[in-house]
């Protein structure tokens, strides 16, 4: 048995598995705590992985259904078994693929389950030591624009870990990724903007209203609800993001000189 420690965002994880192959991809996409440290901080979740479940990706369709105390996230690559606090999960994969989008399935629902936050499909990049969002349909240019901000320091360039707090929206550094690495030592920032992003031939940033904003973040949240009151929990916190952090449409070029418009 494999037992790994891991940091997502302020929570910890503890991962448990037979497979030497799932071992080595959490230790290398994730944060580790060292064993001497374990016992510093409590486990906020527990995780059991297996390998060996069902056929390769097909489509994102994920079915959710409850099974007495259960809830369960199945989808051809992967199944997941968790009870309702989202403390406890068994999760079965395919392959590495499906292990990815089978613990962002868990991590989403769990942050959204305790009011911690939301996982925002969209790249996060740090400028003069705040966090700025840059979100949009696929194809629309998340990961060019985590490309061309380089050598600013990247949170996320496809699925963004926001926190609510009182006073502050939060972006934490992401091992949710797709073409970027983190080194797991990049500190959070708060969210000083979100930005729609509209490719162009000219550079523009248009403010939209706080309604606008929400409206176009709630497509945006990788999340699978399975209750309305899940549906409204989500809602109520993209509102109470675009309370406190303003929101605009950004026409850019592949290019960066966009960061004039923004910093």
């Amino acid at each position: 048995m494999y037992i790994n420690k891991l940091q997502i965002g302020d929570h910890f994880v503890l991962v448990s598995t037979n497979d030497e192959s799932v071992h080595q991809w959490t230790s290398i996409h994730f944060k580790v705590i060292n064993q001497d440290l374990w016992g510093v901080t409590a486990p906020d979740m527990y995780i059991n992985i297996h390998k060996g479940y069902g056929v390769p990706f097909i489509d994102f369709n994920v079915q959710i259904r409850k099974e007495g105390d259960l809830v369960l996230y199945e989808r051809a690559d992967f199944l997941l078994e968790t009870i309702s606090t989202y403390r406890e999960a068994k999760l079965q994969v395919h392959d590495e693929l499906a292990l990815k989008h089978g613990l962002m399935t868990l991590f989403s629902a769990f942050i959204v389950h305790h009011g911690w936050g939301l996982m925002i499909h969209s790249s996060c990049i740090v400028s003069d030591d705040k966090a700025y969002l840059f979100a949009g349909p696929s194809g629309a240019g998340k990961s060019t624009v985590a490309m061309l901000s380089k050598p600013r320091e990247i949170l996320s360039d496809e699925a963004t870990l926001i926190k609510i707090e009182p006073d502050a929206i939060v972006a934490y550094d992401s091992p949710f990724r797709s073409d970027s690495v983190s080194n797991y030592d990049k500190k959070s920032r708060k969210l000083a903007g979100i930005h729609l992003l509209e490719q162009s031939p000219h550079i523009e940033r248009i403010p939209i209203p706080p309604a606008e904003t929400v409206l176009r973040l709630m497509d945006k949240i990788f999340y699978w609800a399975h209750t309305p009151a899940d549906t409204l929990k989500v809602l109520g916190m993209c509102r109470k993001i675009a309370q406190q952090v303003s929101g605009y449409r950004l026409k850019f070029q592949k290019n960066d000189l966009f960061w004039e418009r923004i910093s």
